[in-house]
């Protein structure tokens, strides 16, 4: 029997991926419009760039257990520019239990090639599509037609008073694909969903 993998959203970009293996937290944020504040916890803890609403290190107590999670890291940009705006964002792609997730912080650029044939395989990709400070609702499209994953979890956009006024919410995004799914909680399990995008209800205030 596969062992059981949980993806619970915690706003914004933060995730929690939750196995018998490992807890593992990407993203924490210290404050975001409309986002209640976090305290999580977990055995490992990843941050795609330093900046506050991505690296709230305090927010998440370690357990100083070993994880047993394989992670790459795609080394990209924060901006269209070569990092000269916002500086540079890591892509973590976590193998547990089996199961291959990449979460792609706050990426501002396309794709190179080299880059999306790391990406194929996904069981479950995270990705933003506010645009702004990200990629916009095009580009990603364009990132996960070229990737293929089993399923696509959109983030880092607007919905409500949640989420930064200036980026978007996510129809733009959603508007791209034929197969979407809105589900009624903030978590699933890997194995409930396939082939879709998955929209997952806001743990907002």
């Amino acid at each position: 029997m596969s062992e059981q993998v949980g993806i619970i959203w915690h706003g914004h970009s933060c995730f929690e991926i939750n196995t018998a293996a490992a807890v593992i937290i990407l993203d924490p944020y210290q404050e975001v419009p409309g986002y209640r504040p976090l305290k999580l916890e977990a055995d490992l803890l990843l941050v795609s760039h330093e900046h506050d609403d991505h690296n709230a290190r305090s927010r998440v107590k370690l357990s100083g257990r070993e994880a047993d999670v394989d992670v790459e890291i795609i080394d990209t940009f924060h901006d269209p520019e070569q990092g000269s705006l916002r500086g540079k964002n890591k892509i973590h792609i976590v193998t547990v239990a089996g199961k291959r997730i990449a979460h792609c912080g706050d990426l501002g650029h396309a794709l190179a090639a080299d880059q999306l044939a790391r990406l194929q395989k996904l069981d479950v990709l995270l990705i933003p599509v506010g645009g702004y400070y990200t990629i916009d609702a095009d580009t990603a499209a364009e990132i996960v037609q070229r990737c293929h994953p089993d399923l696509v979890v959109p983030m880092h956009y607007r919905d409500g008073a949640a989420g930064f006024d200036v980026i978007s919410t996510v129809q733009p995004f959603l508007d791209h694909f034929d197969t979407v799914v809105r589900h009624d909680r903030a978590s699933f399990s890997l194995g409930e969903f396939h082939d879709t995008v998955l929209v997952l209800k806001n743990p907002k205030l």
